[in-house]
């Protein structure tokens, strides 16, 4: 039987890396059990009772991990599960997104202890890194004074060459030729003195939902989230595909024919800034701030066209996708009104329904769980992940 993403746990390794990879499989394997015995940890990572002893000690050194009460009531020794640590680490979120900045903070329980958002016509440099640093700031203030050391770092999750499209919100020249010779990461981590971690915003969001996913969580997906533009993610064996620069699957760039028979980006007809560039071309008042506080009824009849078109764009993009990448789930999220976002889902399935298919099935699309809260809680995780859980190589070298 196939395990999904986060749980292939395999027998132990004869690496350098050895003690550590030990380590990270017990950690998965208290993550992914709620609550599991010593020995159940044995049968699951393949390791022997004394070394899986010899970790759990260290883990719980460590504030990694705690005993809970004994369960009684079986033949033989009380077994003793052991859990997760929630205060064991924190990491910070931060999504700079088109129009608008959200950051938080969340424990290693999944607790998110303060969240943030302030929404902008557009990003400017100088603002982000003068809110970021203050508002970091604030939430390592939220933790009791004795945990800050265990504030790990921030994940920070931002569009892909941010200075060159965005003169497409109104936003000066100047502005973006300031963004192409800024350098975010090494900002942040000056005046943060935290580690940073770079992804692209899609990327993020992409993870985040994917953590959200029941157990077992699908080991190939494609994921959708419509926002400013569309970003966008895929999950490959399940891993993060994020190609050599961290910037791959860039699905919202992929053309597609709208329904005037033109070709055109997914970008440019599923985005709120299509439905935007509908609106003004309308001569109507376009909405300003967070669209889950628009009055979406007044948008009509452009809102139903727009997701009309915008579900056709989608459906496209998923299938042509499979054409280059085996998954069985597509997800689709927004950062609209839920009902919203489940009106346009619903459309990207019937209009995948009506799309011929070849030498593969038809994805299940289904509707994600984070939405608007998606890039900045993919963000906080991944350094989590990385630093905690991760069994590739190249993340294990703290």
């Amino acid at each position: 039987m196939k395990k999904g993403a986060f749980e292939e746990l395999p027998v132990r390794m004869a690496v350098k890396g050895l003690r550590q990879n030990n380590e990270r499989a017990v950690m998965s394997a208290v993550a992914f059990g709620g609550g599991v015995s010593a020995a159940e940890l044995a049968r699951t990572t393949g390791l022997g009772a004394q070394t899986v002893a010899r970790i759990v000690n260290g883990l719980e050194a460590r504030s990694l991990v705690y005993r809970g009460e004994a369960r009684r009531g079986q033949r033989g020794q009380p077994a003793v599960p052991i859990y997760i640590d929630p205060v064991g680490a924190y990491s910070i979120g931060c999504d700079i997104g088109w129009r608008s900045l959200t950051m938080l903070i969340r424990d290693m329980g999944g607790q998110v202890l303060h969240e943030y958002r302030i929404d902008y016509p557009y990003p400017n440099a100088k603002f982000i890194l003068s809110e970021v640093t203050r508002v970091v700031e604030v939430m390592i203030g939220l933790v009791p004074e004795q945990l800050r050391s265990r504030v790990i770092g921030i994940g920070v999750a931002m569009p892909t060459d941010i200075g060159r499209n965005i003169g497409r919100l109104g936003a000066p020249l100047e502005l973006a030729q300031y963004w192409r010779d800024f350098d975010l990461v090494g900002e942040l981590t000056r005046s943060t003195r935290l580690r940073v971690r770079l992804l692209n915003d899609g990327n993020a969001a992409c993870w985040g939902e994917l953590a959200a996913q029941p157990p077992p969580r699908p080991s190939n997906m494609v994921y959708f989230l419509i926002g400013t533009f569309v970003g966008a993610g895929l999950i490959a064996q399940g891993k993060l595909w994020e190609g050599p620069t961290g910037n791959s699957a860039n699905l919202g760039s992929m053309l597609v024919t709208d329904s005037n028979g033109e070709q055109n980006f997914v970008h440019m007809i599923a985005s709120i800034h299509a439905l935007e560039q509908r609106i003004a071309a309308a001569g109507r008042e376009v909405p300003v701030g967070n669209p889950l506080d628009w009055d979406w009824a007044a948008l009509e009849p452009l809102a139903s066209a727009w997701i009309d078109d915008a579900a056709r764009a989608i459906a496209k993009a998923i299938a042509n996708t499979a054409a280059v990448m085996e998954f069985d789930d597509a997800v689709v999220d927004g950062i609209m009104p839920r009902a919203i976002t489940e009106r346009l889902v619903n459309r990207v399935r019937d209009y995948t329904e009506r799309l011929p298919v070849m030498t593969s099935d038809r994805a299940r699309i289904s509707i994600g769980h984070r939405g608007a809260r998606a890039g900045a809680m993919g963000a906080a995780l991944k350094p989590m992940f990385e630093r905690f859980y991760s069994r590739d190589p190249a993340d294990m070298h703290d």
